[in-house]
């Protein structure tokens, strides 16, 4: 029986919490051999749509050694060099939303070209594949192919039905398996909008203290389409 108590939810960001599925266990293979340091392998580079993993294996290789940064968080220069100044690895996400600022591009280039130099550990994410990064220094996306580089693509509905029990689980909650095929045929098919969805029949279920059910989430459904579920 379900218990109806809100528990803080801390995602954890770790390799063993990462759920693998055949779109992105290359991805995790490389993650873990980055990290090995028995492996002399320091370069890796992640791309995949929103929602598909890349965050989560940047921030288990980050751990508590590494900064993290995100590129849509907004940074000078001065901020970014000296976020890694004295960092033994150099964890970069969402490359595909570098500013077309000069001055930004040329200090990324600088800290990647001094970590690749020094045999630091790399790692970078961005949605599209290096070449297509635009707004980046050709210097840099050419060298991210010198490095590991895997695609993340959790577009089946295994990983994704994966991934809405791997939430729920965050949230201390088993949900029947006939709602999670319901929201994966009524809800895009983006891992994000999945995740909202089942986020609104979460805070639905907690705030009428039901359990998670198909008359429930087709409830919640029927809200949301009227605006009535935030």
């Amino acid at each position: 029986m379900q218990q109806f108590f809100e528990f803080p939810v801390s995602p954890s960001f770790s390799f063993d919490s990462f759920v693998p599925c055949e779109g992105n266990v290359a991805a995790l293979r490389f993650a873990l051999r980055i990290t090995d340091p028995a492996d002399s392998e320091c370069l890796l580079y992640l791309y995949g749509p929103s929602g598909s993993g890349k965050t989560h294996l940047l921030k288990a290789i980050a751990g508590s050694s590494f900064p993290y940064l995100s590129l849509h968080d907004q940074i000078s220069p001065e901020q970014l060099v000296s976020t890694f100044s004295t960092a033994a690895g150099l964890v970069v996400d969402d490359l595909q939303a570098m500013p077309d600022d000069p001055d930004l591009r040329r200090a990324l280039w600088q800290l990647f070209n001094e970590f690749h130099t020094s045999g630091r550990t790399i790692a970078m994410a961005g949605a599209v594949p290096p070449r297509e990064l635009s707004t980046m220094d050709d210097h840099l996306t050419s060298r991210l192919l010198w490095g590991l580089v895997a695609r993340l693509d959790t577009s089946d509905d295994t990983s994704r039905r994966m991934i809405i029990k791997k939430v729920a689980d965050d949230h201390q909650i088993r949900i029947p398996d006939e709602v999670v095929d319901y929201i994966l045929a009524t809800t895009s098919r983006e891992v994000g909008a999945l995740i909202t969805c089942f986020h609104q029949l979460y805070r639905f279920s907690m705030a009428e203290k039901r359990r998670i059910t198909l008359p429930l989430a087709r409830e919640v459904r029927e809200l949301t389409l009227a605006g009535g579920v935030l």
